[in-house]
C-alpha cells in the first residue's frame, strides 16, 4: 500500500482537527501523550501495512523543525 500524502480529509477537515484538539481538553501532558500514542496505535493497526507505516514515520520525523 502506497502512502497517500494528498489531502484526503474532505471539506470538514478543520472541524475534525478541532475535534482532535478537543479530545485533549482537560488532560495533563502525560494523559495527552497517552491519548496520542493510543490513537497512533489504533490507526497503525487500521493501516496494517508495515512499509506504509514506516514511510509515514520517516516523513513525520523528517518534517521536524530542528
Amino acid at each position: 500500500m502506497a502512502l497517500n500524502t494528498d489531502f484526503n480529509l474532505g471539506p470538514d477537515s478543520d472541524r475534525l482537527f478541532n475535534e482532535l484538539l478537543g479530545a485533549h481538553d482537560g488532560l495533563s501532558r502525560d494523559e495527552s501523550e497517552q491519548l496520542n500514542a493510543g490513537l497512533i496505535l489504533i490507526l497503525m493497526n487500521h493501516i496494517g501495512d508495515r512499509e506504509t507505516i514506516r514511510e509515514a514515520m520517516a516523513r513525520a520525523r523528517g518534517a521536524l523543525d530542528r
